[in-house]
């Protein structure tokens, strides 16, 4: 419930600090106090759209604070779990609206965007008056207030959840198609793409095994006499070797006569005689290796083109083609395979189909049901509210395609008169019907799914008498269930009120001259002889009289 409300410097209110309670709270106070004032500072802090025009003239800023007591397990404060705001104890909205037109919005102290604002403003207050076409007047959403008095919401998360299902196998099924039909099409070209490939045979890294070996024999003729004076150097009667062999038999001849100091010449050059054989061993096969064959590079020159040709006309790397050609042959597979995979797919998309429409279906009866028993109850309370002679009626109509909210389409329709057409709410009652056949819903509807505040802007407008008596009996009714603040002209509907406040206008700020004194906006909390007063006021006028008092004492009565 909306615990207190702290106004600064909002129009004609310079300061206000209004604490609330349970039950039904009545705002009575002369035309032009200010009662519209105060319920625009609320809608302020719940998220309404910003407007400079409502910082208080001198001001540079105002602000609206409204705290709320909620229970632990309001859906609210999941809201602001799942946006990292801490949510222990009293939720406290502020809105502060500077004159430039710029606002900032703050819950618990934390900032937050004015989309999440208006997110929690419509989970902890309901604002109803004779021109409001939002909530129950608005027909879009009269689909969700038909579940939540049905207690419904299981039912709907379970088509929701086959919805998303269905949804998700018929774009499986849909996307499926379209490959397969375009892989039909493409058919006989995969297929001899696949045995060009298949043909060519390429291999990974064969590109530059190829184009090495070609370099190689393009450089044969050199290379080879180059190879073949190397080998000339090596061996010889003026080769290395010979040269190697007289040191080695000159020093092995005086070797003994050395005494061991020539040993370790003698094993280094035949260390190095060994080295030089196996030198000369490879350079005669690298020799016997670099004999030119034109038709091996003539092959391997055409292989290099072939491949290449391959991939420019694929536009893929050479080492990409055999990966190319393993693609082509799934694309291939999958054609053939695409059938059974088409007629699996068909499958559970009819499946996933079936199942959403039986528990659409399901929700459909149940949501019948709960039209039937709304309207019996909101029946039952047009009597009360002097509305006898008029009708209600759910209406259900049935959607061909259905969608995530079932195959429903609900509206709250009116007969004001016997045998008069339904109509929508809003284009068949006049403005006093309207706000009881508002007031009959919210009070069929006040323990099922409700805000825990509501607000009736002058929901007696247009009625009086037995009428304005039925109107506080069923707004008192209704507040046992939720909070109900109530902006009223009616003494029938204030002597019902558990909590009274008295709004009016008087001069502010001290000044020396009367044309300096500024308008403000007060509201007083009025006990039981201010209150018999305030009521009196109402039913005489300008002049209160004792009969006026009496009047108000009988009114009053009972009530609490």
């Amino acid at each position: 419930m909306l615990a207190a409300l702290s106004i600064r410097d909002i129009v004609l209110i310079d300061r206000l600090e209004l604490s609330l309670d349970k039950g039904l709270c009545t705002l009575t106070g002369e035309t032009g106090a200010g009662k519209s004032i105060l319920l625009d500072s609320l809608g302020l802090a719940i998220g309404a759209r910003a407007d400079a025009g409502l910082v208080r003239q001198g001001a540079e800023q105002g602000s609206v604070t409204a705290v709320f007591d909620l229970p632990a397990d309001h859906p609210a404060r999941a809201l602001l779990e799942e946006n990292g705001i801490d949510t222990d104890g009293d939720l406290i909205l502020r809105r502060v609206q500077t004159r430039d037109g710029r606002s900032r919005a703050f819950v618990n102290d934390q900032p937050v965007s004015v989309g999440l604002l208006r997110q929690l403003g419509d989970m902890l207050v309901e604002i109803h008056g004779q021109h409001d076409e939002r909530g129950l007047l608005d027909a879009s959403g009269h689909r969700a207030i038909l579940d939540a008095f049905g207690g419904l919401e299981p039912k709907l998360r379970e088509v929701r959840k086959l919805w998303a299902a269905a949804s998700a196998a018929r774009e499986a099924l849909a996307g499926h198609e379209a490959a397969l039909a375009k892989a039909k099409a493409e058919q006989d070209y995969l297929t001899h793409v696949v045995g060009e490939l298949d043909e060519l045979a390429p291999e990974p890294g064969e590109e530059t095994t190829l184009a090495e070996e070609r370099t190689l024999m393009m450089h044969s003729e050199k290379i080879a006499a180059d190879l073949a004076e190397a080998e000339e150097a090596l061996s010889g009667d003026g080769g290395l070797d010979a040269r190697l062999n007289i040191a080695l038999r000159r020093m092995a001849r005086v070797a003994e006569q050395a005494g061991g100091r020539l040993d370790g010449a003698i094993a280094a050059l035949e260390r190095t005689l060994n080295e030089a054989a196996e030198a000369r061993d490879q350079v005669a096969q690298a020799l016997r290796a670099m004999e030119f064959d034109p038709a091996r590079l003539e092959h391997v020159e055409t292989r290099l083109f072939a491949l290449r040709a391959a991939a420019r006309k694929h536009n893929v790397q050479v080492d990409s083609l055999a990966a190319l050609a393993e693609t082509l042959r799934g694309q291939l597979a999958e054609i053939e395979g695409g059938e059974t995979k088409l007629r699996e797919l068909r499958q559970a998309a009819e499946q996933a189909s079936a199942a959403y429409k039986s528990a659409a279906q399901a929700l459909s009866e149940a949501r019948a049901k709960a039209a039937a028993k709304l309207d019996k109850e909101v029946m039952k309370e047009l009597k009360p509210l002097k509305l006898d002679k008029a009708s209600f009626r759910t209406q259900i109509d049935v959607l061909a395609e259905g969608g995530p909210d079932g195959l429903d389409r609900v509206s709250f329709l009116v007969s004001t008169n016997p045998g008069a057409p339904f109509g929508a709410l809003i284009k068949i009652a006049s403005g006093g019907e309207l706000s009881r056949f508002v007031l009959a819903l919210k009070v069929a509807l006040a323990s099922r799914g409700s805000a825990p505040t509501l607000i009736f802007d002058e929901v007696d407008a247009g009625v009086g008498g037995a009428v304005a008596e039925a109107v506080g009996l069923r707004l008192a009714e209704l507040s046992r269930e939720v909070q109900v603040l109530v902006v009223t002209h009616s003494p029938q509907v204030a002597a019902r009120a558990r909590h009274h406040f008295r709004i009016s206008k008087n001069e502010a700020g001290e000044t020396k001259a009367k044309k300096d004194a500024r308008l403000a906006t007060r509201v007083e909390t009025l006990d039981a002889d201010a209150r018999r007063e305030e009521i009196a006021r109402m039913l005489a006028g300008a002049t209160v009289t004792d009969e006026a008092r009496a009047a108000a004492d009988r009114l009053i009565g009972g009530h609490p």
